[in-house]
């Protein structure tokens, strides 16, 4: 009991501590009771989060704050309609195509896979590829079935779709329009004493706007890359296989193997095994060498550096509370749980460091 009470004593003797460690509790609470409902808000507010950076950068550049606001929102607009209107229709036709074509895919793969036994009859049997090809039918057959269901979800989620398609760009705007404003209003019902919670959201933004930043060229330059390098080996489906690979990079380790087994897939239905299947995959890795290599580290230097355990556990446990978003998301919430740990200790000893930063 000592030690628990020496432990508590020294983390949790400052009440700005305290403050901190409720609004942490607070907000943690608010999100996984409220983030269904609240979803649009919190999706709007991650939204006016990112295009706050570009609205800085415009203000420090001596433009007044409306006209910034008014400029970065119309630029967003733009982008949402070039891809609810010019990207998003390509991509429905290509993964409806995909879907279409997957038996006549499977068909030629088969073929390709029962040659194998008297090709290389010291490595594979008979027996194998049937067990194999045995094996893929059956996933492929819930693979249909689980279209299917998204399908008709999709159908029935077509209204709050248009729901959010109106009522995102609204808040966005308002988000960023009254940002001063909507602050005020907040830290009145906050304690006066936070310099230490004040603090710690320092080093979060600065974290956190880093890595998003980061990433979202990251992604945009390897998908842009890998669609052109797809494009010119002629593999089919080039901008959905380089959509893929470019969301990949929003998880390391696990975005990466996951992403090579549609690419190789793809490659092995349109050419089988062949020369031009080994080119793909050769392409496809020196793209991952690159990124791991040069691009990743070039744009995310100054991103704390997590360890890939911290990386899978984090994918595990926010994947497993909030599904697909929570995966997305997953590399974020872990920078900002790694930037209050490592801002928690640096002022709860003495308030130098405060004065310091």
């Amino acid at each position: 009991m000592q030690i628990i009470r020496e432990w508590f004593r020294r983390h949790f003797s400052d009440p700005q501590v305290i403050i901190l460690f409720f609004i942490l509790l607070g907000g943690t609470v608010a999100i996984l009771t409220l983030g269904q409902i609240m979803a649009p808000v919190l999706a709007s507010l991650v939204i006016a989060y990112l295009l706050e950076g570009l609205v800085g950068f415009l203000e420090r550049r001596r433009i007044p704050r409306l006209a910034a606001v008014l400029i970065v929102f119309l630029t967003f607009m733009t982008f949402l309609f070039f891809l609810l209107l010019g990207l998003l229709p390509k991509l429905s036709y290509q993964i409806g195509q995909v879907f279409g074509e997957l038996p006549s895919m499977f068909g030629r793969g088969q073929q390709q896979l029962m040659h194998l036994p008297e090709k290389y009859p010291e490595f594979i049997s008979q027996e194998q590829v049937v067990a194999l090809v045995g094996f893929l039918q059956t996933e492929l057959g819930r693979m249909g079935q689980r279209f299917f269901s998204f399908s008709v979800a999709s159908v029935r989620g077509l209204v709050t779709f248009l729901v959010y398609l109106v009522l995102l760009p609204l808040m966005v705007f308002f988000f960023l329009k009254d940002k001063k404003s909507i602050l005020q209003w907040i830290t009145r019902f906050l304690p006066d004493n936070r310099d230490l919670t004040e603090h710690v959201w320092r080093n979060v933004d600065r974290q956190i706007g880093n890595y998003i930043r980061g990433k979202f060229w990251e992604i945009l330059i390897i998908w842009v890359t890998s669609y052109l390098v797809f494009y010119l080996l002629d593999l089919r489906y080039a901008m959905l296989m380089g959509l893929l690979v470019g969301l990949s990079v929003l998880v390391p380790y696990i975005g990466v193997t996951v992403t090579t087994l549609p690419v190789a897939l793809m490659g092995f239905f349109q050419w089988g095994f062949s020369s031009e299947l080994l080119t793909l995959l050769i392409a496809y890795g020196i793209i991952q060498l690159l990124d791991g290599n040069l691009l990743a580290p070039l744009l995310l230097s100054e991103v704390v550096h997590l360890h890939p355990v911290a990386i899978i556990t984090a994918v595990l446990i926010f994947g497993g509370i909030w599904g697909f978003w929570g995966v997305f998301f997953a590399i974020p919430l872990a920078t900002l749980v790694e930037a209050v740990i490592k801002s928690w200790p640096s002022i709860n000893n003495k308030s130098d460091s405060l004065d310091a930063s």
